[in-house]
């Protein structure tokens, strides 16, 4: 279910391999106990470079995480997940200035998939 999706300045990916960033976002996600492994419950990771983009008033390199996940999680868990993933990512990408994450819930009431349209 949840869904990691990685927003990255291009440039970063002439430094680490795309798979190396997917894997440690996926590889901390997992550390929180808070998502399943496997099965269609578990982490989904994707990542979006872009060529062209403004940060404040200079270009320079970021990485952004948006975390969608299904409500319900504490704060403290909200907050453990942002450090975990942001504090793997700040070692694995030391030179880039701005790596950031958010947590955004997922509304239980709203939400579908292919397989509650089956039921």
């Amino acid at each position: 279910m949840p869904h990691f999706c990685i927003d990255c300045s291009e440039e970063i990916l002439n430094q680490t391999p795309e798979k190396e960033i997917l894997e440690t976002v996926y590889k901390a996600a997992l550390s929180t106990q808070l998502f399943a492994s496997t099965g269609i419950g578990g982490v989904k990771v994707r990542i979006n470079p872009f060529k062209q983009y403004i940060t404040s008033d200079q270009k320079c390199d970021f990485i952004h995480v948006f975390a969608h996940i299904m409500e319900g999680r504490n704060e403290d868990q909200k907050k453990d997940l942002s450090k975990k993933v942001v504090g793997k990512l700040a070692e694995l990408l030391p030179s880039v200035p701005i790596i950031s994450l958010n947590v955004l819930d997922i509304e239980k009431a709203s939400y579908c998939n292919k397989g509650i349209l089956e039921m």
